[in-house]
């Protein structure tokens, strides 16, 4: 598919130096960069959800319901 983008002047230039050491078309190094940052960002998506349910003393903080994903989703976004 084509597209047209607005891109740095120096930016461009570096890229296109890079493609041609690499023997690569432009396009293909723009693919591979967009390639890495989706997976870079899928990778940190992938991550599990911290919760701060526990105060440092003892259990779990008063009022949050262990079995309710949503009490403890809700204590979470407090603490924050």
């Amino acid at each position: 598919m084509k597209t047209t983008l607005d891109i740095d002047d120096e930016l461009l230039a570096l890229t296109k130096t890079l493609a041609a050491r690499e023997r690569k078309t432009l396009s293909r190094l723009v693919e591979e960069g967009l390639r890495l940052r989706l997976s870079e960002h899928a990778q940190r998506s992938a991550l599990p959800l911290w919760l701060a349910i526990h105060r440092g003393k003892g259990g779990l903080v008063e009022g949050v319901d262990p079995r309710s994903n949503r009490a403890m989703l809700d204590a979470e976004h407090k603490g924050a």
